[in-house]
């Protein structure tokens, strides 16, 4: 890769402990420059750096939660500089962490999932996801947003676009897409002043998915995905973007004990 060029990529890993050695595989293949992960699903102290030390990735910055819950990391070829994360959990999780790496401000995000009822008064999980992306809209919009390269990638268990799930119509009722879901999740964007590079760079009718399901016997072949990992930037980044660089690592889905989510990457000039 260039010198020239900044390529970070976002990857639920669903464990890091038991999957560290797909993440190592990816890290020799890919080659990112950073690499954002989420539910690593350990304590800070558990995680398992010497698997990103001995193959080039020696600095961490980690955001471990205990009972093996939630938690999100960042790895990188570079020096990290640790930023103040905004307070956008109000039950405290392992959700949320900045860092400022080669002139990008960088901000992982793991927002909640919300359970499988739809309704803020029968469901708190889901009520809290509302709050979360509330939080993101009113704060982001607070956030100075100058002339620093910002970009906010995670998974925000929100597919926004209609092709960002396999059956708009039969997902509109499903936690993930459901119309409040996606208008806060617009909104927490737009008033962030990101753009979503995913849809930026593709067509409107392309489908684009992130997520499959464990549940599905054949995840491939039945292809019933959902976008939920995303990478957005503010214009300074935007103007950054390599335009053909965007990429779903479809592969990295399967094989050998696979997370449920495929890595996303982008590549950006350097600021």
């Amino acid at each position: 890769m260039s010198n020239s060029s900044f390529k970070i990529t976002t990857w639920n890993i669903n464990s890091v402990r038991l999957r560290a050695p797909n993440v190592q595989k990816f890290l020799v293949a890919e080659a990112p420059d950073v690499l954002c992960l989420q539910e690593i699903k350990c304590q800070t102290g558990e995680f398992p750096a010497k698997a990103f030390n001995e193959i080039g990735y020696k600095h961490h910055q980690v955001l471990g939660q205990s009972g093996g819950h939630h938690g999100v990391a960042i790895v990188s070829k570079h020096p990290i500089e640790p930023l103040t994360a905004l307070p956008l959990c109000r039950e405290g999780h392992s959700r949320v962490q900045a860092a400022l790496i080669e002139g990008f401000e960088i901000h992982n995000i793991y927002l909640p999932a919300g359970g499988d009822v739809p309704d803020p008064d029968a469901n708190e999980k889901f009520a809290h996801k509302l709050d979360f992306l509330g939080c993101m809209a009113r704060d982001y919009a607070k956030a100075p947003n100058g002339p620093v390269p910002r970009v906010l990638v995670g998974d925000l268990n929100v597919a926004p676009h209609e092709n960002d799930v396999w059956s708009h119509k039969q997902l509109l009722k499903i936690v993930s897409h459901t119309p409040v879901e996606t208008e806060a999740l617009e909104k927490a964007r737009k008033d962030g002043g990101f753009t979503d590079i995913a849809r930026e760079l593709h067509e409107d009718d392309q489908k684009l998915y992130t997520w499959w399901s464990y549940r599905a016997k054949d995840w491939a072949a039945s292809n019933r995905g959902r976008r939920l990992d995303h990478i957005w930037a503010n214009d300074k980044g935007m103007g950054l973007v390599d335009p053909s660089s965007y990429r779903i690592h479809l592969g990295w889905r399967g094989g050998w004990k696979p997370s449920d989510h495929a890595p996303v990457s982008t590549t950006f000039a350097r600021a």
